[in-house]
């Protein structure tokens, strides 16, 4: 076999050197000096041997393909396995040329252990010289490192703190750790020791500010399932009255993956997702497969923040055929677009359609025959609905109803209304409007089979509360503030709001639908996702200034505004009227709001759309109150605006 290179032939020969020491070594070691020369004759004979055999099993097992610079646990395992095999080759050939009565027959286990020792100690005495080495980059390369702490104990942390030892040009250097359970204060990893957990940052920080060493980072180094936002809020507003920067490390995948490919340590600022995140929730990936894989479904609004998402996480599940629908071209064009990139083999067909259409809502069933039907299509923004109340009630009613009549005709196992937290106790029109839909949803979800028809559809309403980045949501507002200089708009001081992410949102509503498909019992029911704790309007708009680098009051000021009609200072994901209970799916309530019978909430709906298309306002908010008897219609007038 060819030795690839002279670095490699030199490893090569190494080994082989190595191996005929360790023949000497182990014979003095079991005979002693006196006896040593009595075996001269013999080692003659054993030496080539077993250098030859060691040469062919060295090549077969590539020992010399192994980098010094990184040499690793795999490498001395590779090393025991390639001197287990040629010891064994070894003692076999002396049996066979002298049975073994030329040397001591205890003389191979010793022979065992002193060549692992030859071989893999220089193997790591030059990794241990050269990791020393780096370790002085400041001094080696006249570039100071930056000083920072770890949060969190882990493989990540472990493998930031080797990467920067192995690296010649790091930016950082690790001064201390801090546990994030603090249960290993006083342990080490790679010889930095843990100094702390989270409550102990102040003084932290205040020990190795008298030892010359103060931080200038906090880098996270676990995921918002493992720290909880709550936590990363608190270290936020330390971090900054230490004068820290908070950042964090990419995903442990991506971080290895980055590695492989030779690229630079990337230290990312913190996210306002890892700010709101909080433990993941166990998800049923089989049940959640099984609800939409091979089969047809449909997306409406599939353009949107909700359904874009669910279009994604949809493709990636493998259905039979995936029929998306929105009425804007552009968002249209884009998902699919995406689609069709990242699932190339994928059936897909996009579809401009407007859900208030009811013919074209039919027909398109009719062709499509879908067995799953996600109707994420909604207007959501408060205030322009609460402006324009015919448009919302066309939409968010009367739209429902066409998908979900459209659903029944075509023989859909299920549908799924992506709902929203405002409609509990609705104080806006796009609230009580999606609490309409939700009741259509439900009467339809108690009826028997269609006549001829072998199951009844089942209708399922998910709701959720603000979703981060949705273009409806505060989150981009604040960013175009942000990016003016302020000042960041909040209506007011005591407002609160439920948050998640988008993926997380819609992991939610295809786990909650794959329980509730699978559920009949559960029939006219809604399920509700578990959005954490509420947030603080006017604390996210702090977090998000200091996170853009700025101080709060100082650099960039927050403006209170006054309620805007429609809006409430806290929004409910449950009430006790509604007599919710928790579901076997992690994260999913069920709540069991009162049932109207489908005659009487169809009828409702017939004068609700008839008054929207003649645009009578006031009696589509009359009809609204009806059927949502809890709904107030009044507008709350702003107070004057203030400053913070």
């Amino acid at each position: 076999m060819r030795i690839p290179s002279p670095r490699a032939f030199l490893v090569f020969l190494h080994d082989l050197t190595m191996t005929g020491a360790a023949l000497a070594v182990a014979l003095y070691l079991r005979v002693g000096g006196p006896s040593f020369e009595f075996y001269s004759d013999a080692l003659v004979t054993a030496l080539p041997m077993l250098v030859g055999i060691s040469a062919v099993v060295f090549v077969l097992f590539g020992l010399y393909r192994g980098i010094w610079r990184y040499a690793s646990v795999p490498d001395l395992v590779q090393v025991i396995r390639a001197v287990t095999v040629g010891v064994l080759c070894f003692v076999l050939a002396m049996f066979l040329l002298t049975r073994l009565e030329s040397l001591p027959r205890s003389l191979p286990p010793i022979l065992w252990l002193v060549q692992i020792v030859l071989l893999g100690g220089p193997r790591f005495a030059y990794r241990l010289f050269k990791d020393r080495r780096l370790s002085f980059g400041d001094v080696a390369t006249g570039v100071p490192r930056i000083p920072v702490l770890l949060l969190g104990v882990g493989d990540a942390a472990e493998l930031f703190i080797r990467s920067l030892d192995q690296s010649g040009q790091a930016a950082y250097r690790v001064v201390g750790i801090l546990d994030e359970k603090g249960r290993r204060v006083g342990h080490a990893v790679r010889g930095v020791k843990v100094l702390g957990g989270p409550d102990d940052l102040a003084r932290v920080v205040e020990n190795l500010d008298r030892k010359g060493d103060r931080p200038q980072r906090l880098i996270v180094t676990k995921g918002s399932n493992e720290i909880p936002g709550a936590t990363l809020r608190t270290l936020l507003d330390q971090a900054e009255a230490l004068g820290l920067i908070l950042s964090r490390l990419p995903s442990l995948t991506e971080f290895k993956s980055a590695l492989g490919e030779g690229k630079g340590i990337e230290v990312r600022p913190i996210a306002l997702e890892d700010l709101l995140g909080r433990p993941q929730a166990v998800l049923d990936r089989g049940a959640i497969a099984g609800l939409v894989g091979g089969r047809r479904v449909v997306v409406t609004g599939a353009g949107g923040t909700i359904g874009s998402e669910l279009v994604r996480q949809i493709a990636a599940l493998k259905p039979e055929r995936l029929i998306l629908v929105d009425a804007g071209e552009f968002n249209l064009y884009s998902i699919e677009m995406e689609v069709r990139e990242r699932f190339p083999d994928l059936d897909t067909r996009a579809v401009i359609a407007d859900v208030r259409d009811r013919d074209r809502v039919m027909r398109l069933f009719q062709e499509e025959r879908p067995a799953m039907v996600f109707h994420a299509a909604a207007l959501k923004h408060v205030p322009l609905v609460e402006a324009n109340p015919c448009e919302g009630a066309l939409t968010n009613v009367v739209g429902t109803r066409n998908v979900a009549d459209a659903a029944r005709a075509a023989g859909c196992l299920a549908m799924v209304l992506i709902s929203t937290d405002k409609a509990i106790r609705p104080t806006s029109v796009m609230g009580a409007a999606k609490r309409f839909a939700e009741t259509y949803c439900q009467a339809l979800d108690v009826l028997p089979p269609r006549d001829g028809a072998d199951h009844a559809t089942r209708y399922m309403t998910v709701r959720f509360g603000n979703v981060l980045g949705s273009s409806g949501s505060v989150v981009p507002l604040f960013t175009r503030q942000l990016a003016k200089g302020g000042p960041l708009t909040v209506t007011h001081p005591d407002m609160r709001r439920y948050f998640m992410t988008v993926r997380e949102a819609v992991e939610l509503v295809l786990q909650a639908s794959a329980h509730g498909v699978a559920r009949a019992e559960d029939r006219g029911k809604v399920l509700v996702l578990d959005m954490g704790e509420p947030v603080k309007i006017a604390d996210l708009a702090r977090q998000m200034i200091r996170l853009a680098g700025y101080r709060p009051g100082v650099d960039i000021e927050i403006a209170y505004t006054g309620l805007r009609p429609g809006e409430k200072l806290f929004e409910e994901i449950l009430t006790a009227a509604e007599a919710p209970s928790r579901t076997e799916a992690d994260g999913v309530f069920l709540a069991s709001p009162r049932l109207i019978d489908y005659a009487l909430v169809n009828r409702a709906l017939g004068e609700l759309e008839g008054a929207a298309k003649a645009g009578d306002g006031e009696r589509v908010l009359t009809i609204l109150g009806n059927i949502v008897p809890d709904f107030r219609a009044e507008a709350v007038l702003p107070p004057t605006g203030t400053r913070a």
